[in-house]
C-alpha cells in the first residue's frame, strides 16, 4: 500500500501529468494507493473509489462518476445551485 498526502498539490500542469502517470504505473503494478488530494483532475483521473469528507464527516462515497453528481458533494464544495447561480 502506498499512502499519498497532497502529492500533486503545488505542481504545475506538466508536473501534474508526470506525477499522475507515475501513480498510474505504480497502480498497474498492483499496489493499492490511498490518496488524500484536493486536485480534482487527479482525484477523478486516478480513482476507482472516492470517499468525500466535509469538516471530518463522511458525506459521500462511490465512483468518480457518482461522486461528481452527488448533491451533498456539490453543495459542500461548490455551494447550493441557487446560490451558485447568483455568483459572478
Amino acid at each position: 500500500m502506498l499512502l499519498l498526502d497532497e502529492a500533486i498539490s503545488g505542481l504545475n500542469p506538466a508536473e501534474t501529468e508526470t506525477m499522475m502517470a507515475l501513480i498510474m504505473e505504480v497502480r498497474r503494478r498492483g499496489v493499492t494507493i490511498f490518496m488524500i488530494e484536493h486536485i480534482m483532475k487527479a482525484v477523478m483521473g486516478l480513482s476507482d473509489r472516492i470517499l468525500v469528507l466535509n469538516f471530518g464527516e463522511l458525506i459521500a462515497q462511490g465512483t468518480p462518476e457518482g461522486i461528481s453528481q452527488n448533491p451533498a458533494v456539490i453543495e459542500a464544495y461548490l455551494g447550493a445551485q441557487d446560490r451558485a447561480e447568483g455568483v459572478g
